[in-house]
């Protein structure tokens, strides 16, 4: 799995900060009742207190840190509450997106989308045929997984709301590369994990080309609530 505290990859110091710890809060990293320090976390992300301070204090509002001293918090008793309810944020932004989608695609957004699930299908296809074999396809994954992610990144931009978009990255509870790490945790573990998760994403585009907004958002928040609830659980 991926370390959260040594990879960075956001717009400010402070968001990059603030994510690299949120993660780590989430996958264990740190633990609940650990203490940190602001100088403790600044020489492990190579950065200096001030983005940390900021950090910190926007950790603080969402209920995973709790400050002890001046310069000493421990991570929340109420991790796992707190981590919840910024799974429902999460959620919740994920079915506008579909909303806005609904009301804004444009026939080549949408059938850029079909293409992109077209190609998924094919690689759902050859990951089960190898794992019949007892193999671990991690490459035929690691293209599925892209697929995926690029269908979420048209998803959005079909939306064409980038307030929305700006909202969503900071409430995601894992990012991108921690997320991966876990469905692929998952699937060395249970090689049938995950593989038909995208069997909703067909009937989203259907509904997205209907013009269909409340069963697009209905259909998105369903998957994004499953999908996180099984990320959220020990491995």
């Amino acid at each position: 799995m991926t370390d959260p505290l040594t990879t960075l990859s956001s717009d400010t110091l402070a968001d990059r900060a603030y994510k690299a710890i949120r993660d780590a809060i989430a996958t264990g990293g740190l633990r609940a009742g650990e203490k940190v320090t602001e100088r403790g976390l600044a020489a492990q992300l190579s950065v200096s207190p001030t983005p940390i301070r900021e950090a910190i204090r926007r950790l603080e509002q969402d209920g995973l840190l709790v400050r002890k001293g001046p310069r000493t918090v421990t991570v929340s008793t109420i991790g796992d509450v707190a981590l919840q309810d910024l799974a429902e944020v999460e959620v919740g932004l994920r079915g506008m997106v579909a909303r806005f989608a609904a009301r804004h695609a444009t026939p080549a957004q949408l059938d850029a989308l079909d293409a992109i699930l077209d190609e998924a299908d094919d690689l759902v296809i050859l990951v089960a045929q190898r794992q019949r074999d007892g193999e671990l396809p991690q490459r035929h994954l690691d293209r599925l997984m892209d697929k995926m992610q690029q269908f979420n990144d048209a998803l959005e931009a079909c939306a064409g709301n980038p307030v929305l978009s700006r909202l969503l990255a900071q409430a995601r509870v894992f990012s991108q590369a921690e997320r991966r790490a876990r469905r692929l945790e998952r699937i060395a573990q249970n090689p049938q994990y995950s593989l038909d998760r995208y069997s909703s994403h067909r009937a989203l585009v259907q509904a997205l080309r209907a013009g269909d907004s409340a069963g697009a958002e209905a259909i998105l928040t369903a998957d994004a609530r499953g999908g996180l609830s099984d990320l959220l659980q020990a491995p």
